[in-house]
């Protein structure tokens, strides 16, 4: 009988470990990860598949697709469609006709248009952002819609669930989504204090409904009766305000007004989200009004999360680095590249091009600095520049080519972003707006540090550990 027990025991375990490692042939993408599982699987006997199982398969993609497959999300799992004809989409600026090519890449990619009549402006940190969107609020006629990932209940909070309040009292339709996880960064919380208000407000997956780490919900958006909206990277909180002394840690950012057919996209998005988070689905065309050109910005919103087929915005950044021809500016808080972007950036520089890194000195998150260093020295080695701008800590992400098309928004260079939460950016064809972009940047490079292969080799051991180490947890940071 123990002798039965045992076979029955081995057999079972054979089985687990055959079907895992075919499993992982079957659909792991990177040879080498499907490699290194099947071979855990079948040398490992139940250890193997128990790691496999809990470690190596992609549950967030899996449920992100459940949730569209049962309607509960609107977007996502675009397929590939064929390159718009030149005769439905605006025209690039004459000298710009050499990025149609990232035009095609990016219709095929994005269900959203290309949309001329747009006006693009900067907005610094919270001093600049927060009265120019609690005026839009103000002003508001029919609709307010707000997302973000962040929202504090401290004194600027405050004064955007003051103006919330008011502006649901006196009618106008009030739409709040918060992401739960994001929420918890404040005590009390925003969704706290517009309770008992007229403001509806909704949660995006609440972390009691199994604890998600990972779809997030990082994006900003607030769009004021269809035709005004803001975006980018900056949540609300005192964090943002940098004209002042005491806690929080001061935080820089940008956020951008923006005007135009390009609202009407980021309205889309919003109701998408909207109707993931309450399950109402708006379809009143009083969301939607004709909207008049404001600028002259060509502009698309570009959505991406892990309900997407594709790595939506991985293959926009790797396009536009080949589309690239004299010079690409970077700036973002957390850069932690995968293979195919490290290439990319690397081969960019080595075709001629000037690429520029802008990295904070001093990281909010000591880890993802660490496990950033240990990627420097490949870039450096091959002609990227790096350079460290002090404190404080810079939260703004900008991705600039050529001086003239410029990619803003929530998303960092980090897997998280580009692989695990749901992010929000814009392209942007505009030589006026990009080169004021540009502009930002040298004067932050001016008084930031040059970053070079001499000190980056010259780490002692111990930090060349500690990093190196980091590195290992890159896909988790």
């Amino acid at each position: 009988m123990d002798q039965l027990v045992l076979g029955v025991i081995i057999a079972g375990a054979a089985v687990v470990s055959l079907a895992s490692a075919g499993h992982a042939l079957l659909f792991k993408r990177d040879p080498r990860s499907a490699l290194g599982w099947i071979m855990a699987c079948l040398v490992l006997p139940l250890v193997g598949p128990f790691l496999y199982w809990s470690m190596g398969v992609n549950r967030i993609r899996s449920r992100a697709r459940q949730w569209l497959e049962s309607g509960r999300r609107l977007a996502g799992w675009d397929t590939l469609s064929e390159p718009r004809a030149p005769d439905e989409r605006p025209p690039l600026s004459p000298g710009s006709e050499y990025l149609t090519k990232l035009c095609n890449l990016t219709d095929r990619l994005v269900g959203s248009p290309l949309v001329a009549g747009n006006r693009v402006e900067a907005l610094h940190n919270g001093e600049e952002a927060y009265p120019a969107m609690l005026a839009a609020i103000a002003g508001a006629r029919r609709s307010i819609n707000l997302s973000t990932y962040i929202f504090d209940g401290d004194r600027s909070g405050g004064q955007f669930v003051d103006a919330l309040r008011t502006a649901a009292r006196r009618g106008v339709d009030v739409r709040v989504i918060v992401d739960s996880l994001g929420e918890k960064y404040s005590h009390p919380s925003a969704r706290k204090l517009l309770r008992g208000s007229q403001v509806r407000v909704g949660r995006f997956l609440p972390l009691r409904q199994g604890g998600y780490v990972n779809l997030r919900n990082h994006r900003k958006i607030l769009v004021v009766d269809g035709a005004i909206a803001f975006t980018g990277g900056m949540n609300i909180g005192d964090r943002h305000l940098v004209e002042r002394s005491g806690p929080p840690p001061v935080v820089k950012d940008l956020h951008f007004r923006v005007e135009g057919a390009v609202v009407a996209e980021l309205q889309k998005v919003f109701l998408e989200d909207w109707f993931f988070v309450t399950g109402e689905l708006v379809e009143d065309p009083a969301f939607f009004p004709a909207l008049s050109p404001a600028g002259r910005s060509l502009a698309r919103t570009v959505a991406d999360g892990p309900d997407k087929e594709f790595r939506t915005l991985h293959l926009v950044l790797l396009g536009a680095l080949a589309c690239a021809r004299r010079r690409v500016l970077i700036m973002t808080p957390y850069f932690i590249p995968d293979r195919p972007l490290l290439s990319a950036i690397a081969t960019t520089a080595l075709r001629g091009v000037e690429v520029t890194l802008i990295l904070p000195a001093q990281n909010n998150l000591p880890f993802v600095h660490w496990a950033t260093r240990a990627y420097l020295w490949e870039l450096l080695q091959l002609g990227v520049r790096v350079m460290y701008q002090p404190p404080p800590f810079v939260h703004t992400k900008l991705f600039l080519v050529d001086g003239t098309w410029s990619l803003i928004g929530s998303a960092n260079l980090d897997p998280r972003s580009l692989r695990l939460n749901f992010e929000l950016d814009l392209e942007v064809y505009d030589r006026e707006f990009t080169q004021l972009m540009e502009r930002d940047l040298a004067q932050t490079i001016a008084r930031s540090r040059e970053v070079t292969l001499a000190e980056m080799d010259g780490r002692p051991l111990p930090e060349r550990v500690r990093d190196a180490t980091a590195k290992l947890f890159s896909p988790y940071l």
